[in-house]
């Protein structure tokens, strides 16, 4: 038999609303999108800051990971431009610092980050209004990290991450640039409270093949990060006009876009399997298509061809593979013609600077031991996060790890155990304003997705720091935000109202709900009304029903959220109520509600 589902658990409801669910950091997405829609930007704005803590650097350069799991996509193919949505809340948003966090009363702790990327950014960002003295130790002369020195202008200028990174520093966070650490024993004998390691994975992969240790003027063979790294520091300014790119990541998608940009006039990115294995997200390579890039798959690198000191080209073997592209033949071996190449086949961690007699574990990957749910070394007070805790991801990710580090550092640092972990908290608000009126609409809308616009070609490669996504305009927005089906206004049901009369049933529009005989989970499947397309996700079952010891079963696959079986129940059995989860870590991170920005603004003035 089903026992019926614990809705006093937050992460049932947390679960339904798939898009912050599938959100690393569980950021508010119908919350945020709401409030765009109500032309309330600088709410939307700080609604999501709240969990995501860059919505103008990630509402450009986000890998969307819950665009995927959006509901709108099971109606009609196209989930809900979330990504995009985002940057209109940060690009309409106005002054929004009154109503950030500010420094909280000292509790004489101090922390150290080293690293200025977006996992100890957001580490600052949680610990600061908690009272810690934090100081970040950055080697490159401007920190961001990876947002800074891998990702072009014209992906993400300059100054949308300048301004985000500032609300974090401004709260009084001590930024030392141009610090790199040579050695964790001499850091922890300053006396640090604690110590987060937010160093990025800073080793580029290279590509050890006959021809790369010849002598090669000016030398013409580059790894990804470290080149963009000196594009955007100013130190490398042209390349050659034919360049190959090896490697189909992010990276590789911003090097041979870059590398238009410096004066290639014949970019090839060169792929080992087909394109349905590559890493680079899709819009990344529709973008690079479109400005002319040409991606060769089932290409292997053999060797670099150098005559007379002088980088001519690259040696590849043509491959064919099988259906599943694990074993591949060599149809042919090719030389493809180049000035330059870049490599970019990926990175990963590395910790020369770690002595390896502090306390601190290391894998057989030479990476050090790092709990997944705390962040926490093996030496304590330790934490590591973003790509030098789990290995490269991406922005999204390292933010998540930010906050939960952020999290341990505080407990750890107030002397209570890291583990269990705090729960998240959730408030259900029921959204029915009278007899036949509820407080949000839920008419679908059947616009299609909304495409973004772009510079034009002719003008995008004029300068390197030229944006090439232009946002969406009004009438975008207004389109897109009514696509989202508001999957945070749930269904609340009470079996002691129901009266089986069907009414539910006979309205849904999607067949999701079933009033059926209890048993195993197979047999309660097996009996509802619509197919369950996803076991994976979980139904909703009531108490036995009192006419019938029957329950109630909703597939939380197969619901659209329109509510319209609450607004035909003639017993208010069925009711819908808004779900709002807090983060533990969220304590640090609370923005001043509106209502208050006018006191606060008087207090800023005294």
């Amino acid at each position: 038999m089903m026992e019926p589902t614990n809705t006093g658990d937050p992460e049932f409801y947390h679960r339904v609303v798939d898009c912050q669910w599938a959100c690393p950091a569980h950021t508010d997405v119908p919350g945020y999108i709401r409030l765009i829609s109500q032309g309330r930007f600088d709410d939307a704005y700080l609604l999501n800051r709240q969990s995501n803590v860059f919505p103008g650097v990630l509402g450009r350069v986000c890998d969307r990971p819950c665009e995927p799991a959006c509901r709108r996509g099971r109606v009609d193919g196209d989930p809900v431009a979330i990504c995009r949505l985002k940057r209109v809340a940060a690009d309409l948003a106005g002054d929004v610092r009154d109503r950030l966090p500010r420094a909280g009363e000292s509790n004489g702790k101090r922390v150290v980050c080293v690293g200025a990327g977006p996992a100890s950014l957001t580490v600052a960002n949680d610990l600061v209004p908690l009272g810690y003295e934090v100081t970040i130790l950055e080697r490159f002369p401007r920190a961001g990290g990876l947002m800074r020195t891998n990702i072009p202008e014209f992906r993400l200028p300059a100054a949308v991450l300048d301004d985000e990174i500032a609300m974090i520093t401004e709260m009084g966070v001590s930024v030392k640039v141009g610090h790199e650490v040579g050695s964790l024993a001499a850091l922890l004998a300053e006396g640090y409270d604690a110590v987060f390691v937010g160093s990025g994975a800073p080793k580029p992969k290279d590509l050890v093949l006959p021809g790369r240790d010849e002598e090669i003027g000016e030398s013409h063979i580059h790894l990804g990060i470290e080149w963009l790294e000196a594009v955007a520091f100013g130190h490398v300014t042209s390349i050659g006009e034919r360049v190959l790119i090896i490697g189909v990541g992010n990276t590789a998608m911003d090097c041979c876009r870059t590398s238009l940009r410096l004066g290639g006039t014949e970019i090839k990115v060169m792929a080992r399997r087909p394109r349905d294995y590559f890493k680079a997200s899709p819009w990344e390579l529709v973008d690079a298509e479109e400005e002319g890039v040409e991606i060769v798959v089932n290409h292997a690198p053999r060797r670099f061809v150098v005559e007379e000191g002088r980088l001519t080209g690259v040696e590849f073997d043509v491959l064919t593979w099988d259906e599943a592209a694990r074993h591949s033949e060599v149809l042919e071996t090719i030389v493809i013609p180049c000035d330059d190449v870049v490599i970019a086949v990926g990175q990963e961690n590395a910790f020369p600077w770690i002595e390896r007699d502090l306390g601190l574990e290391f894998t057989e990957w030479d990476t050090p031991v790092v709990d997944a749910e705390t962040f926490s070394s093996t030496r304590p007070g330790v934490f590591f996060g973003g790509d030098a805790a789990l290995g490269p991801k991406n922005i999204i990710w390292a933010v998540a790890h930010g906050h939960e580090a952020a999290l341990s550092i505080d407990l750890y640092c107030r002397g209570e155990a890291l583990t269990p972990r705090p729960e998240a908290t959730m408030t259900l608000t029921s959204q029915q304003m009278g007899m036949s009126e509820w407080s949000y609409h839920n008419d679908y809308n059947p616009s299609p997705r909304q495409q973004m616009s772009h510079v034009p070609l002719a003008e995008r490669f004029r300068e390197l720091s030229r944006e090439v996504e232009l946002g969406f305009d009004p009438e975008q927005t207004a389109r897109e935000v009514q696509r989202c089906l508001n999957c945070d206004v749930q269904t609340g049901f009470r079996a002691d109202l129901c009266i089986e009369c069907d009414a539910c049933l006979d309205v849904c529009p999607v067949q999701c709900l079933s009033i059926v005989a209890n048993g195993s989970e197979e047999e309660v499947r097996a009996r509802l009304r619509a197919p369950s397309g996803q076991p994976d996700e979980p139904l909703y079952v009531s108490d036995g029903l009192p006419q019938t010891g029957r329950v109630m079963v909703k597939d939380e696959n197969v619901c659209v959220h329109c509510g319209l079986c609450a607004e035909r129940c003639p017993t208010a059995a069925w009711d819908m109520v808004l779900f709002d989860r807090e983060s533990p870590f969220s304590r640090g991170t609370q923005f001043i509600p509106l209502s208050r920005v006018s006191k606060r603004v008087e207090e800023v003035r005294a």
